[in-house]
């Protein structure tokens, strides 16, 4: 009977953690380059149970083991790329491939696959105020020229029309030529072990493995990377958790009652 508390008092606590992920990953699932996350549970404490005579207990039967109580035992991130979305947005950009973006917050590095930048007030490339996107220098990007565009390994460049003044610095180069400026490279890097890496709010990542350079990755432009996460099947799981927590919230009702009753009535006798 009291066993009957612990399972299903630790499957509802289970239930609800796994309702709060699932809730999550659904809130996000309109967020450039979110990663789903999945929770695993497992039993703890396993026991073995033994048959023994009501008077000799003398050479008890081994018959089974079991286990009082089903905890989380960890959250997995699935790190399966997501589709791409065509934004037309100049500040968009979305890897294809391994690899994540390098972000300069007040905490220090952080990495994403969140491509959406924009614009800060003193004009470097960010991220959602979060701080500012990291060039191949370990700089952040600085952009003075909106009229740019991006290869496909990450260079950001401005073709410009050389001036008067530019003319007489350089012999070589006649007054209105198109030069080409780069502005500077996004930094993409990757790692050995991804379950070292820590998940952070806002889609970001820390970690304390090296971070590997990635020397030529596959950028595109104004485009976003879409969330891994699918409505269906976290629909499905969603509703077979909230079964399973009503289910025992019910049973465990049950055991309230009979257990009500041993003390009132039965108790009298």
């Amino acid at each position: 009977m009291y066993q009957g508390f612990y399972n299903l008092a630790s499957g509802m606590l289970t239930q609800s953690r796994n309702l709060n992920v699932i809730s999550n990953n659904m809130v996000n699932i309109q967020t450039a380059g979110y990663k789903r996350d999945k929770m695993v549970s497992t039993t703890f404490q396993e026991e073995m149970l033994y048959r023994t005579g009501k008077r000799y207990k003398d050479n008890p039967e081994p018959m089974a083991t079991t286990s009082k109580i089903r905890a989380a035992e960890q959250t997995y991130v699935n790190y399966e790329q997501g589709s791409f979305d065509q934004t037309e947005g100049i500040y968009d950009f979305a890897l294809s491939g391994d690899g994540f973006f390098c972000i300069d917050t007040p905490n220090g590095v952080r990495y994403t696959r969140n491509g959406s930048f924009a614009l800060d007030d003193e004009g470097y490339l960010s991220l959602n105020g979060l701080g500012r996107v990291q060039g191949t220098d370990g700089q952040p990007i600085f952009v003075d020229n909106e009229n740019f565009f991006v290869d496909g390994h990450g260079y950001i460049r401005i073709t410009e029309n050389l001036s008067a003044a530019d003319g007489e610095e350089d012999e070589n180069e006649a007054v209105g030529a198109a030069v080409t400026r780069d502005i500077g490279k996004l930094r993409v890097v990757d790692f050995e072990n991804y379950e070292q890496l820590h998940k952070e709010d806002n889609g970001l990542f820390s970690t304390g493995q090296a971070a590997r350079e990635v020397e030529n990755p596959d950028v595109l432009w104004k485009a976003l990377e879409r969330s891994n996460v699918d409505m269906v099947e976290e629909m499905t799981s969603m509703m077979t958790s909230q079964r399973a927590l009503q289910s025992a919230a019910q049973v465990l009702k049950m055991y309230d009652q009979i257990m009500s009753k041993a003390a009132s009535d039965v108790g009298r006798l």
